[in-house]
C-alpha cells in the first residue's frame, strides 16, 4: 500500500473516530430528558416513556436495562422503545431502577384518605395500591354500629357499607390504589355492640351475612385482630365457620393472630387450622415473636408454617422492617375491663377494687391474653409515647414510660405503684395513649423476611409531615417501611437481593390479594410504576424524630399518571378503588 494511500485511511479513520466521540459526547453530556416535558403532541404513540433505566420487574429475575412504555393506563413495552418515537412525556431513568409500583400489603390509611387523598407518606414511599383493613375496615357500618358521615367534595357521604367507603374514596380522589379487608371486629360489632358476650345462632348467621355482604361489595377477604379484647371472645370454630364463608367467594384470610408473644406459637396452629380446615388461603399480619421470653425462636416458627404449606395449606405473611410495633398503652389493661367500651372502661380504672384486679393480672397474666407488660418483661423502658398528649401531660411526649413514672412519682412518698399511675395517666388522657413497644429482634424479623413468601407490608398510614395530616408521634414505618427494605436491607446489610426486596413488594403482595393484572412490568398490565435511586434511597423517619420523608424515590406512576415528578407531588388523583369480583379472586 502507497505512503499516500496510507496516509489517507489514517486520516479516514481519525475522522470516524472524531465524528463517534462526540456523538457519544452529545448523548452523555446533554440534559436529562427527564428534566422537562417533553413538548405536547396528540399522535404521541405513548404517553410517558421511561428509558434506560434497570428494570428490575416484579418476579424476582435478574434486572436488566430496558425502556418502559405506557399508553393510558396501561403499560405497552418493556424492552427497547425506538429513540425517534414520538411521546408526551419522557423520563431519562439512566441510573435508576425501574419496577412495578409497590402495594403496601397491610396499611391504615382508610379515613385519612378520606381527609387528603394525595396520600403523601405513601407515594413518597413508592406505594401505589395500599390493602386496607385488619380489626376494622371502611366498612360495613350498621346494625349497632351506626353509619359514619364523611366530606367528600364539599358534600356529606354515608358510610353504612364497604360499597360505600370505597365510592367515597373514588368520588374524593386519591393518588393510590385502595383495596381491602372486611374487618372481623366491624361485622362483630355491627352485631354484638360493645357486649363481650358469645354470639348465638341467629347472631352468628348474621355476622356471616354481612361478611358475605362485603365480600359481594369487593372486600379481598376477612381480616382479624385476634388479640384485641373482643375478638378474643370469637373461637378458631367460629373462625372456620366464617372461613367456609370465604371459601364460597373466594375471599382470603388475613389474620393477626391471637397471641405474638407466650402462646404465639399456639396462634400460628390456630390460623394454619383455620385455612387447612375451611380451605382458604391464609396471610399472617406482620410475622413476629414478641416476648423476650421467646426471641431466637424464628426458625420453629418458620417449620410450622414450611410443614403446613407442605401439605397443602396456602399461608403467607408479611413483615414490616423494624423491631419494634405500634399499639397504645391500654393494650396492657386486662380484656375484660375493655368490655362496654371506653365508658365502662374508664370507670374500672378509677374503682379501687377492679384496679386490684388488674394488677394481679397484670402482673401474672391470664391464658390466651397476649399481655404487652409481660412481653416486654416488665420492662417500662421499653414503651415509647407515640400519642399527643393533653396540655396537663404535655411534657411527657415521645419519653419512654420509665422516664415518666420517675417524673410522675417525684416528691412522693411512699413512691406509688407503677400500675396505679398507669390507671390514673389513663384517666388523665381519655384511655388511650399511643405506645411503641420494643418487643421483638432484629435476627427474628430479619429471618422472617427473607422468607420466599413472607412480604413487606408498613402496618401505617398516610400521614404527611405538616398541615392536618401531622399528627401525634406515629412509628417511623408511617413514612419509611419501603425505602428502609431497599436502603438498609438490600444495599447497606445485603440481607435480601433487589429483585427479591421488589417481588416482596410487588408481585407477592400482588398474588396474595388476587390482583391479576397488577405487581408486574409487563405489557398489558396496569401501569404503576416507581422509579427509584438504588444508591440514595432511604428513611429518615425515626422512632424520636418520625416526621420525615424518605430520599431516593423520584418518579411514581398510579395507573398511567405520574403523582411523584422528580420526588415532588403532583397533585394528581388517579387511584381507584380496587374491588374483588364476585366470581374470583380478580381485583381491578
Amino acid at each position: 500500500m502507497s505512503n499516500p494511500l496510507r496516509s489517507s485511511l489514517r486520516l479516514a479513520g481519525r475522522l470516524v473516530l472524531a465524528a463517534l466521540v462526540a456523538a457519544m459526547a452529545a448523548v452523555l453530556l446533554s440534559p436529562p430528558v427527564g428534566v422537562a416535558d417533553a413538548p405536547a403532541d396528540p399522535s404521541a404513540a405513548y404517553d410517558l416513556v421511561i428509558r434506560g433505566g434497570r428494570v428490575v420487574d416484579g418476579t424476582g429475575n435478574p434486572w436488566r436495562f430496558a425502556d418502559v412504555a405506557i399508553r393510558g393506563d396501561r403499560i405497552v413495552v418493556v424492552g427497547s422503545v425506538p429513540v425517534d418515537s414520538a411521546a408526551r412525556r419522557t423520563i431519562d431513568a439512566r441510573g435508576l431502577v425501574v419496577a412495578p409500583g409497590f402495594i403496601d400489603m397491610h396499611s391504615h390509611s382508610d379515613w385519612l384518605l378520606l381527609e387528603d387523598g394525595n396520600a403523601p407518606a405513601k407515594v413518597r414511599q413508592g406505594v401505589t395500591t395500599e390493602i386496607l383493613g385488619e380489626d376494622s375496615s371502611g366498612g360495613p357500618q350498621k346494625g349497632k354500629r351506626p353509619p359514619k358521615s364523611v366530606p367528600v367534595k364539599g358534600g356529606e357521604h354515608k358510610i353504612a357499607t364497604l360499597g360505600d367507603y370505597f365510592d367515597a374514596a373514588e368520588r374524593g380522589g386519591i393518588a393510590t390504589n385502595v383495596a381491602s379487608y372486611v374487618g372481623l371486629g366491624n361485622i362483630w360489632g355491627c352485631v354484638m355492640g360493645d357486649s363481650f358476650d358469645h354470639p348465638n345462632r341467629a347472631q352468628m348467621e348474621e355476622i356471616k351475612g354481612l361478611l358475605a355482604e362485603a365480600l359481594d361489595d369487593g372486600a379481598l377477604g376477612l381480616s382479624t385482630m385476634l388479640a384485641g379484647p373482643q375478638e378474643m371472645v370469637c373461637t378458631t370454630e367460629d373462625l372456620v365457620e366464617l372461613g367456609r364463608v370465604l371459601h364460597d367467594r373466594g375471599g382470603i384470610f388475613s389474620s393477626h393472630i391471637r397471641n405474638e408473644g407466650s402462646e404465639v406459637f399456639d396462634a400460628i396452629r390456630e390460623v394454619i387450622a383455620v385455612g387447612e380446615r375451611a380451605d382458604i388461603r391464609v396471610d399472617i399480619i406482620h410475622l413476629k415473636i414478641a416476648d423476650r421470653r421467646l426471641w431466637g425462636r424464628m426458625r420453629e416458627i418458620i417449620a410450622l408454617i414450611e410443614e403446613a404449606r407442605g401439605r397443602g395449606v396456602d399461608v403467607q405473611s408479611n413483615v414490616y422492617p423494624y423491631t419494634r410495633g405500634n399499639n397504645d398503652l391500654v393494650s396492657i389493661i386486662p380484656p375484660w375491663a375493655h368490655e362496654g367500651g371506653r365508658a365502662a372502661l374508664l370507670e374500672r380504672l378509677r374503682d379501687p377494687a377492679a384496679r386490684e384486679r388488674m394488677k394481679k393480672d397484670i402482673r401474672a397474666g391470664i391464658p390466651g391474653w397476649y399481655n404487652h407488660y409481660l412481653s416486654v418483661g416488665g420492662d417500662w423502658g421499653r414503651m415509647l409515647l407515640s400519642a399527643r398528649l393533653s396540655e396537663k401531660n404535655r411534657r411527657f411526649e415521645s419519653q419512654t414510660m420509665d422516664r415518666i413514672l420517675a417524673l410522675r412519682a417525684e416528691g412522693m412518698k411512699p413512691a406509688p405503684d407503677p400500675l396505679d399511675q398507669l390507671f390514673d395517666f389513663l384517666v388523665e388522657e381519655d384511655g388511650s395513649i399511643g405506645t411503641i413497644y420494643a418487643h421483638h429482634t432484629e435476627e427474628d424479623m430479619n429471618l422472617a423476611m427473607a422468607q420466599p413468601w413472607c412480604s413487606i407490608g408498613s402496618d401505617g398510614s398516610a400521614f404527611a409531615i405538616e398541615g392536618p395530616l401531622r399528627r401525634g408521634h406515629p412509628h417511623p414505618r408511617n413514612f419509611g417501611t419501603f425505602p428502609r427494605v431497599l436502603g438498609v436491607y438490600v444495599r447497606e446489610r445485603g440481607t435480601l437481593r433487589l429483585e427479591d426486596a421488589i417481588r416482596k413488594m410487588t408481585s407477592l403482595n400482588a398474588a396474595k390479594a388476587g390482583l391479576v393484572d397488577r405487581g408486574l412490568l409487563r405489557p398489558g398490565m396496569f401501569a404503576d410504576v416507581t422509579v427509584f435511586d438504588p444508591e440514595k434511597v432511604i428513611d429518615r423517619s425515626t422512632y424520636l424524630e418520625p416526621f420525615q420523608y424518605p430520599e431516593g424515590i423520584a418518579h411514581v406512576a398510579v395507573n398511567g399518571r405520574l403523582v411523584l415528578d422528580g420526588g415532588r407531588p403532583t397533585g394528581e388523583r388517579p387511584g381507584r378503588a380496587l374491588r374483588r369480583k364476585p366470581s374470583g379472586d380478580v381485583a381491578r
